[in-house]
């Protein structure tokens, strides 16, 4: 009996711990589907499986050159590249106000979010950050990696104009007091997820964080959580 191949998923996030898991038992009587959440672990885990796909949704280190030249390497960026090439793309999509955007499946190479595209899949904007990062969770695990193991698309070359994304700092999630209500909204939501450094003002010796924010009739309800600005 030919033994399976063998899928690396690399991620960090819980969400996508789950639908991997999901995809996992989906596929498990044609794959073996590892999932690798500490960077560490990547370069031994390569070695021992030799898979034959390294999916990287949601990961956040440099991926090593003797990895991607070697194997199979795709990421899943939330820009209809190569417009917004870099980091923080959600954030960056939504100060611009752009509303929806595309997932782009590509392949690593050595140059940031520059790779060829296997394809790409649309993604709306509404919601909190981790709201629209399950929706896009759903859509990576559920359509984009199995229509790759499926079909075994070739990617193309990117087409267009570059476009760059800066990575955000935690600092510029700061509230002023001359943003529109709409602006302020959307800086809570974009910053509400899993490891984001959430919304804030500073009030004396405090600073107030905000999440779970809704907004009705010009007027936003949220959560906030007060503590010591240790740092001031």
């Amino acid at each position: 009996m030919k033994s399976m191949d063998n899928i690396i998923i690399c991620t960090l996030k819980s969400w996508n711990i789950e639908e991997a898991e999901k995809l996992r038992l989906k596929y498990q009587k044609k794959y073996n589907i590892y999932v690798v959440s500490e960077k560490e672990k990547l370069y031994d885990m390569v070695q021992k499986l030799k898979p034959i796909y390294i999916f990287f949704p949601h990961w956040s280190y440099i991926i090593p050159k003797e990895i991607y030249e070697n194997y199979e390497c795709v990421v899943f960026h939330m820009t209809d590249l190569p417009f917004g090439r870099g980091g923080s793309p959600l954030q960056n999509l939504i100060v611009r106000g752009i509303e929806e955007t595309k997932i782009s499946a590509l392949r690593v190479v050595k140059e940031i979010d520059a790779g060829p595209i296997y394809f790409k899949k649309g993604l709306k904007l509404d919601g909190s950050a981790e709201e629209i990062f399950r929706r896009s969770s759903k859509i990576i695990f559920g359509q984009m990696i199995p229509e790759i193991l499926e079909k075994q698309c070739i990617p193309k070359e990117q087409t267009g104009d570059i476009v760059s994304f800066e990575r955000r700092k935690p600092e510029q999630s700061e509230l002023k007091s001359d943003m529109p209500i709409n602006v302020i909204y959307d800086y809570i939501r974009m910053l509400d997820a899993e490891g984001y450094p959430n919304a804030f003002v500073k009030w004396g010796n405090y600073k107030l964080k905000f999440t779970a924010a809704s907004k009705k009739d010009g007027k936003i309800t949220a959560n906030v959580e007060i503590e010591e600005n240790l740092n001031e």
